[in-house]
């Protein structure tokens, strides 16, 4: 006989991730609902005096005050640490400030980061600006040269922090063996796992410590609501959930319940957004008006290999250079009728946008050029449309060019 009891995550461990994806997180109430519930309170009621003390106390498990206890929310964090094959997550409400609610909580005045140089502008302002100011010191280096990163590190190097692939230019990072140069020296490595999801990446099955994300991007995948978090051990999440529990970062239960839904269809999504991007990719690369394009999908990628090995896909971010520099990519992109016109991603429509001036803006010509951001670089978050309407679309501006 069917048990109407029984709860969605008792069998997890022999789940896969699609499964884990659609059932994992999910604990039903007394009102037996086949979908995920929101709970738009921001407070919970106790059946006595002792009970609330215990709860308060830490003694009991169980919901306190929606800033740092919320079942929906709950529901996601359940869900996105099956898929990350962490022990647990912290939600946080946005992809930044889970990136600084992990800083806040792992690092202190005096401790030095090494981070890859090709990271998303906030991060680098974030890191330089506001950490700095706390007496915490970043060094950057090439994503993809390990014996770079390994004379960065100095003695007092707490954390290891990439995004791999990179933004805007898919570059690759050895994540084995960031693993294995942080444990030797007694850091930790975190691994911003935005572009390509669990369902494509797993970093923590790679040997990082954490995984960081901006659940605005592929999580919900529709553009409709903004959030982070972060996955690890309880140990090390233990501490950043007392920063979003004190300092007060925490994600909306409705946008948790939005991700949470956006879970579902992951692996389909991500799946038909490589096919399009790779598609799209050597459209561009036998195009007259490119240059250059920046996929790890194109065989001639210099770490084709490496994505291959530790990755089930390549993504759906792909960058491309075209002649002409800023004056060229700026008509190429204004061009476009269908396109989004837009510095974010992860979206089902596609987006385009010119990286030095947006994404990449606030960062110094001297790190713009460190980090590959040329004047005539494009970037484009490749959607599910009709892969004919997107390339019919860039060709608007790019045969122009090509003339």
């Amino acid at each position: 006989m069917h048990d109407d009891n029984h709860q969605e995550d008792n069998h997890q461990d022999e789940w896969s991730l699609e499964t884990l994806a659609i059932r994992a997180g999910h604990q039903r109430t007394f009102e037996q609902e086949h979908s995920e519930p929101i709970f738009p309170t921001s407070s919970f009621v106790y059946a006595s005096a002792a009970e609330a003390a215990r709860k308060f106390g830490g003694q009991e498990p169980g919901n306190v005050y929606s800033r740092f206890t919320n079942p929906t929310v709950h529901t996601f964090e359940r869900r996105l640490a099956a898929l990350e094959g962490g022990e647990r997550c912290v939600a946080t409400s946005s992809g930044m400030s889970a990136i600084l609610s992990t800083a806040l909580a792992l690092l202190s005045a005096g401790d030095e980061i090494v981070a890859s140089r090709s990271l998303f502008g906030s991060t680098v302002s974030l890191f330089d600006k506001y950490l700095g100011k706390l007496g915490i010191t970043t060094r950057y280096v090439e994503l993809s040269s390990v014996s770079a990163w390994e004379a960065a590190i100095g003695p007092k190097t707490r954390l290891l922090f990439a995004e791999t692939p990179s933004n805007p230019l898919s570059e690759i990072a050895d994540i084995p063996a960031l693993a294995a140069l942080a444990k030797r020296h007694n850091a930790l490595l975190a691994i911003d796992n935005c572009f390509l999801t669990p369902a494509l990446q797993q970093p923590l099955a790679l040997g990082a410590d954490l995984v960081i994300h901006s659940a605005t991007k592929y999580l919900d995948g529709q553009g409709r609501a903004v959030g982070g978090a972060v996955v690890s051990s309880h140990a090390l999440l233990e501490e950043v959930f007392g920063v979003v529990r004190t300092c007060g970062p925490c994600l909306s239960p409705f946008n948790a319940w939005i991700f949470t839904k956006g879970l579902e269809t992951l692996s389909l999504r991500m799946n038909a957004h490589c096919e399009n991007a790779l598609t799209l990719a050597r459209w561009l690369d036998a195009h007259p008006a490119v240059t250059q394009v920046f996929y790890s999908g194109l065989e001639d990628h210099p770490q084709h290999a490496l994505a291959k090995r530790q990755q089930k896909g390549f993504g759906a971010v792909l960058g491309f250079e075209v002649k002409g520099g800023q004056a060229g990519a700026w008509q190429v992109i204004d061009a476009t009728r269908m396109l989004s016109i837009t510095g974010n991603l992860g979206d089902v429509k596609t987006t385009i946008t010119h990286p030095a001036t947006t994404t990449h803006g606030r960062l110094s010509d001297s790190q713009k050029e460190a980090a590959g951001i040329t004047p005539g670089l494009i970037r484009v978050a490749v959607g599910l449309e009709s892969q004919r309407d997107i390339q019919r679309d860039l060709a608007h501006g790019l045969d122009v060019l090509a003339d």
